[in-house]
């Protein structure tokens, strides 16, 4: 599935719970101890509206370009070094994620915030997967199936198991010398990079210490963060028939980092509290050691 397509689908869900969240008072915005009907049926004509609309959306003016064919899948398990898997990981957590807290807002009960919050990532997702198994240009991958499953996963086990997410995905980008290589591919300008670039991204696993040390005097907005990333990519597989994609070397990265966990900033302020919310699925620079082919680099700020 083209990657980029999610990302402009999770932008647009932030920037709407953005601008919600702005425009609301903070005794609005506080959840409901009860199950609160008319938000909750709100939430549920919304998103399934939202839904809709993007679906219906991308059918129309994505899909429409492109030619059809029979349902068909593809294995592109070895694309990009696997860093389109660890966007939909990324993707699938954080939809899921807003999906629950929009239902925990409406006093809906745990379980079904579980049920039908956390799943909303993986069934619109999985959705969007299927109209490229009816598209020519990609195919239904099982793959891509399973890193959303992984993601909502990730998200419902951490309740389960401890009421709370110790552990969160988040997602950094730095503009590389690739892009200018294959702007068709990697994107025309920064905004298409963020989405496109694959070897600019970085995807971290964000381990808020306090949370398993709690009598420690650790403190509580302070995040371990460990990274993922890949560079040398100019096209999902290695061409070999292709002199300018065969001269950079495809390697993986790793990176050791710390990060500011903005939820564990203390406010009595709602709206506050929403507009860190939304800005904390961002990994903020911060010095790093990174571990690649190249040994171990230390980066002074990275993002």
């Amino acid at each position: 599935m083209g990657y980029f397509k999610l990302k402009y689908i999770i932008l647009l869900f932030f920037i709407t719970y953005f601008s919600f969240s702005q425009s609301k008072l903070d005794s609005f915005l506080t959840p409901s101890d009860t199950l609160h009907k008319p938000r909750r049926n709100a939430i549920v004509i919304g998103e399934a509206s939202v839904v809709g609309v993007s679906l219906i959306g991308l059918n129309q003016l994505w899909y429409a370009d492109y030619p059809k064919s029979k349902f068909h899948t593809i294995d592109d398990s070895g694309e990009w070094l696997q860093m389109d898997k660890m966007g939909h990981v990324f993707s699938s957590y954080q939809m899921g994620r807003i999906g629950a807290q929009a239902l925990h807002w409406a006093g809906v009960s745990k379980k079904d915030q579980l049920i039908y919050g956390a799943t909303l990532g993986f069934g619109f997702l999985t959705a969007v997967e299927v109209f490229d198994g009816y598209s020519q240009e990609w195919g239904f991958s099982w793959t891509d199936v399973l890193a959303n499953a992984v993601g909502t996963g990730f998200y419902v086990g951490q309740e389960l198991l401890w009421d709370e997410q110790r552990i969160m995905l988040k997602f950094s980008f730095h503009q590389t010398q690739y892009a200018s290589q294959r702007p068709d591919k990697l994107g025309d300008g920064f905004l298409e990079q963020v989405l496109k670039d694959y070897n600019g991204q970085t995807y971290w696993l964000n381990i808020n210490l306090h949370s398993f040390f709690k009598e420690s005097n650790i403190p509580k907005w302070l995040d371990l963060s460990i990274g993922y990333g890949a560079e040398g990519m100019l096209s999902g597989l290695k061409d070999v028939d292709n002199q300018l994609l065969t001269n950079n070397e495809r390697y993986r990265q790793f990176y050791l980092s710390f990060d500011l966990n903005l939820n564990k900033i203390e406010t009595k302020s709602r709206v506050l509290r929403s507009v860190l919310d939304v800005f904390n699925v961002i990994k903020m620079p911060f010095p790093a050691i990174e571990f690649s082919k190249n040994g171990r680099v230390f980066h002074l700020l990275y993002y």
